[in-house]
């Protein structure tokens, strides 16, 4: 049984688990979960959905191009890889040190991201929810055409 931490993700098309590896992604874990107590992630919507690939949350202004104030380093671990559905990873620019709060999840494996990206978790309970998430009918740059709300996220106790 693994001792890492795990977020619990509450959306309007339902709720799901995700496991935090704090034991291998220190950095970006405390990142998170430091939003997550702050009560950052509240009242959001999943702003891209691109079906079959990903679907990404975490900015506050809905738009994709917004974000918490701190930027951190990327963290990557030999370990950890897109290498199935309900990869988390954090978003970020072109810049490798520029994520913030927003984070995706893969739908599918995603080798491509890679090395590139840095994985800090994995859905272990609900993975149907995101996939349902991931089929939504989207219109220009990959938005869904209904809202699809990040209600909140806690921490299991």
């Amino acid at each position: 049984m693994s001792t890492n931490p795990i977020a619990i993700v509450e959306t309007s098309m339902g709720t799901f688990k995700i496991e935090l590896f704090a034991d291998k992604a220190p950095n970006t874990v405390q990142n998170f979960i430091d939003l997550v107590k702050r009560g950052f992630y509240k009242d959001m919507i999943f702003h891209r959905v691109v079906a079959g690939v990903v679907i990404q949350t975490g900015d506050p202004t809905g738009t994709g191009r917004g974000g918490s104030e701190k930027t951190i380093k990327l963290e990557i671990h030999p370990d950890l890889k897109h290498d199935s559905a309900g990869i988390v990873g954090m978003a970020r620019t072109p810049d490798p040190d520029s994520a913030t709060s927003q984070f995706y999840i893969t739908l599918a494996p995603t080798p491509q991201l890679d090395g590139q990206y840095a994985v800090f978790g994995k859905v272990i309970e609900g993975l149907d929810v995101v996939m349902a998430i991931g089929q939504v009918e989207v219109g220009p740059d990959d938005r869904p055409v209904v809202p699809v709300a990040l209600k909140s996220i806690t921490l299991q106790p």
